[in-house]
């Protein structure tokens, strides 16, 4: 229905002279405006009230706490005019954004934020991380507008989240050894089905950490106590990488000491930007086979992942195993060993980067997947490739038959002076020659990167059971070894010393049982004795009657049956 207020007079229907008149007020008003200028009038106020809600429609939209708690807040920002460094009247009435980053001071305005200045994990420039909680709005003219803070007339508001700085401050208190909080965690999880040696205890150990040699004592500045000490505040450890109840005595027990602040532990004289690793060489170590499982391997599954940014600390120091193996350990760090049994030294080395107090291990020249003794997934052959790298071994691969007129594999028979003497090493050298390989022999020494540079050098391995058959370490990848069984079912340390981990280093494994006319016992034991009838009785009374019987024995292999694992050999490097 059309309303005749604001329009002009009209005759009725039909015609006629009479005219319908307004009433007396309109007939007053009308004779002082004009119609038509009235209705545009009513048409701009009508404009003018909904610019006005769609502006505080957009406004309750941007700082509503009901969109600022959600996880869209960044996209509904991104239709926002930018905000300018001169707000308008309505601007300083509210929060804008950059209030909330600025200094806080007592300007009449805040100054424009700087995109570099804005804090970590905001998602859009110049906004707070935080979103505006009713508890802001309290106090608000307007309902859903957050007021502002004020200390004073111009106080810029306070964020309502500040991490940063306190988070800056603690860590340099812990940095400069004032006290940060220290952390200690601890592998003591031993037992591994079907291995028969545990595990020994690890720790890593974080923040301030202060290592006292003279009093075998790490300190860890830890207030809140935790991390498995006893009731005195200690943890007592020896640092040894197999966890053998008739070795353990002979390891240098560390004590690691939890203090509740920096002024209660020794003062450092001197500082670490690396963190330390303390370990023992005692043990079975100047055997090789267990310089790499008890030392080397367990070393290099807790250090890899520093590059050589660590600094070892050896307890039962031996300056003789230390300059042995000082190409291998000059690989692990690039710092000096220290001496951890040097008494006379009163030297207190801090570490802010932390400490590990014993080395993580797996089975023996074995690595596996592991969420905390192997983490990072090392393998054997990783292992193999850093050795290769310490002692600079030029081989990756071995030769391949047919890639060189003339060429002939090169065979290496690792020679014994002592027990499980191959006694026919030089019949079976010469059948090799027949074969095709151009054959050596030698016996592992003190000086290990002269001999791993033989064995670098071979495409075949072969050795009778024993600690030289651990220098398959150092063998290119996919080349072939050839283990030499003893007599006495020695099927599982056969399989587990080397077989599998032969796999694991990516080398082709091949072993040959040595049967009851092959081996010396016959000479010393009646074919009724148990180390014939029932050998494995002999394995179940422990290493020291197995070391009298079994392992104190020479062999003399059966050229007939040795052959074929000679032509196995060959033909593995075909592939």
């Amino acid at each position: 229905m059309t309303s005749t207020a604001y329009s002009r007079s009209s005759k009725l229907p039909g015609g006629g002279p009479e005219r319908r008149l307004p009433p007396r007020l309109m007939r007053s008003l009308t004779s002082k405006i004009e119609p038509k200028k009235l209705g545009v009038g009513l048409v701009a106020g009508c404009c003018l009230a909904l610019l006005t809600y769609v502006s505080l429609a957009k406004l309750f939209a941007i700082y509503s706490p009901v969109f600022a708690s959600t996880a869209n807040t960044s996209a509904l920002m991104q239709n926002a005019p930018p905000t300018s460094s001169k707000p308008s009247v309505l601007e300083t009435e509210t929060i804008p954004p950059q209030e909330t980053l600025g200094s806080g001071g007592g300007g009449d305005s805040a100054d424009p934020v700087d995109p570099s200045e804005v804090p970590a994990g905001s998602e859009e420039p110049g906004l707070p991380e935080a979103a505006v909680t009713r508890k802001d709005m309290a106090g608000s003219d307007e309902p859903g507008l957050p007021t502002r803070k004020d200390d004073g007339d111009n106080a810029a508001a306070e964020p309502t989240n500040k991490p940063t700085a306190a988070a800056a401050e603690d860590k340099k208190e812990g940095d400069d050894g004032n006290g940060g909080q220290g952390k200690m965690t601890c592998d003591e999880n031993g037992v591994d089905e079907g291995f028969p040696y545990a595990r020994p205890t690890v720790c890593e150990l974080s923040g301030d950490v202060r290592v006292s040699p003279k009093q075998k004592t790490v300190y860890l500045v830890n207030p809140s106590g935790a991390g498995g000490f006893d009731e005195s505040g200690e943890k007592l450890l020896r640092p040894y990488a197999r966890k053998d109840d008739f070795l353990m005595p002979g390891v240098t027990e560390v004590t690691v000491k939890s203090v509740v602040s920096a002024a209660v532990a020794p003062k450092c004289t001197k500082h670490h930007a690396v963190p330390a690793v303390v370990f023992s060489i005692a043990g079975y170590t100047d055997n090789f086979f267990h310089d790499m499982v008890d030392a080397m391997v367990p070393l290099f599954l807790t250090t890899a992942h520093l590059k050589g940014e660590v600094q070892l600390l050896i307890t039962n120091y031996k300056p003789w195993w230390v300059q042995k193996y000082t190409p291998l350990l000059r690989k692990m760090s690039l710092h000096d060993v220290i001496n951890f049994d040097a008494e006379d030294a009163d030297d207190v080395h801090c570490f802010p980067a932390g400490a590990f107090v014993g080395l993580y291990r797996d089975r023996d020249l074995i690595l596996s997947p592991h969420p905390t003794r192997n983490p990072r997934n090392l393998t054997m052959v990783d292992f193999s490739r850093f050795m290769r790298g310490a002692l600079a071994l030029p081989r990756d691969r071995p030769a391949v038959l047919g890639e060189a007129p003339g060429m002939r594999p090169r065979m290496l028979i690792i020679s014994r002076a002592g027990t499980r003497r191959l006694l026919n090493l030089d019949e079976v050298a010469a059948a090799a020659d027949k074969l095709g390989f151009n054959v050596t022999s030698a016996e592992a020494g003190a000086d290990v990167p002269a001999f791993a540079a033989q064995v670098n050098a071979a495409d075949v391995l072969v050795g009778v059971h024993g600690a030289g058959l651990a220098n398959v370490v150092f063998l290119p990848t996919e080349a072939v070894v050839v283990q030499i069984v003893p007599w006495g079912k020695m099927d599982w340390m056969a399989t587990n010393f080397y077989a599998r981990p032969a796999a694991g280093m990516g080398l082709r494994y091949l072993e040959y049982y040595v049967g009851e006319e092959e081996t010396s016992l016959k000479d010393k034991y009646p074919r009724e004795h148990a180390v014939f009838r029932d050998p494995m009785s002999l394995h179940t009374k422990g290493w020291q009657a197995l070391a009298q019987t079994i392992m104190k024995q020479d062999v003399a292999v059966n050229l007939t049956r040795f052959r074929p694992v000679l032509l196995q050999a060959l033909d593995s490097l075909q592939q």
